[in-house]
């Protein structure tokens, strides 16, 4: 049975204050989390857990899991330390598509030229 599982209802309300919602939705599993200031004397100990945790970059499905709090309720609660400036979120650069290539055609026509002429 997984951690949050045996978690009582009522202290993830508290940790929450009471919000089902109003996590950050760009916030997804992999996006990183990085402290910008040191936790405070009578801040939320979760908050206070966060920043500890964060010095480096951290995913925000493994703060969850050093939490030992669902996913949902960890963004919440990373929302809060986002919008108070606590923390900033670098989120994944997507993919290289065809429309969103890595580099240009004229890059890539000189890179070609260049190690043709090796």
């Amino acid at each position: 049975m997984s951690p949050y599982r045996r978690e009582s209802p009522d202290r993830l309300y508290i940790i929450t204050s009471g919000r089902s919602r109003g996590g950050d939705e760009s916030l997804d599993a992999v996006t990183l989390i990085v402290t910008e200031s040191a936790p405070v004397p009578g801040m939320q100990s979760e908050h206070a857990a966060i920043l500890r945790l964060c010095v480096s970059p951290m995913a925000v499905v493994e703060v969850a899991a050093h939490l030992r709090l669902p996913v949902a309720v960890t963004r919440i609660l990373l929302t809060d330390l986002l919008d108070t400036g606590r923390v900033s979120a670098r989120h994944p650069a997507p993919a290289p598509s065809p429309a969103r290539p890595l580099a240009s055609p004229d890059v890539l026509e000189k890179v070609l030229v260049a190690l043709h002429n090796l």
